[in-house]
C-alpha cells in the first residue's frame, strides 16, 4: 500500500487506526483520556497511534493494538489513508480487523473505556472528524451494508 521514502527523517509523520467489528457488525471504540497533551482528549476514537520511526503503518497499527489494549485482532487489511489536519497533523493509514471477545476484558493501558456500538449510535458520540469520515467510508462500502 505505502512505500517508505528514501528519507525517513524528511517523511512526514504517520499513524495508524483500526475498525475493530464484531460479528452483530458492532464497532470498537476508545475513549480517550481527557489531558492536554493528548490528541483529541476526551473524544471517542479507533484504537491506534503515531508510527515509530522507520516502522510502516502495518506495523505500527499491530503494536499499537497490542500495547493498547492487549488486542491482537488477526489478520487486518488496509483501507485508505487520510490527514488528521485538526489533531495529530498526521497521515493516518485506516486498517479494517474483527473480533469477537468481551472488550470490558482487554487489558486497557491508555484511555478510558474500550466499548462496542452499533452503527446507529454513533452520531451521538463525540468523535474526531477525521475518524468519523473514516468510520462513514468504511460502513459504505463494507459487504453487508
Amino acid at each position: 500500500m505505502d512505500t517508505l521514502p528514501e528519507n525517513p527523517a524528511a517523511a512526514e509523520p504517520r499513524g495508524a487506526v483500526a475498525i475493530i467489528t464484531n460479528r452483530r457488525g458492532e464497532l470498537l471504540l476508545h475513549l480517550r483520556d481527557d489531558l492536554e497533551h493528548v490528541a483529541w482528549p476526551g473524544h471517542w476514537s479507533l484504537l491506534g497511534g503515531g508510527c515509530d520511526p522507520g516502522e510502516r503503518p502495518a506495523e505500527a497499527i499491530v503494536r499499537e493494538l497490542d500495547e493498547e489494549a492487549g488486542l491482537d485482532a488477526g489478520s487486518l487489511r488496509p483501507l485508505f489513508e487520510t490527514h488528521d489536519w485538526h489533531g495529530s497533523g498526521q497521515l493516518i493509514t485506516f486498517f479494517a480487523g474483527s473480533w469477537d471477545g468481551d472488550e470490558t476484558a482487554l487489558p486497557l493501558a491508555e484511555g478510558v473505556k474500550l466499548q462496542f456500538f452499533a452503527p446507529e449510535h454513533l452520531p451521538v458520540l463525540t468523535i474526531p472528524p477525521f475518524i468519523r469520515d473514516g468510520i462513514h467510508r468504511f460502513l459504505v462500502v463494507r459487504p453487508g451494508t
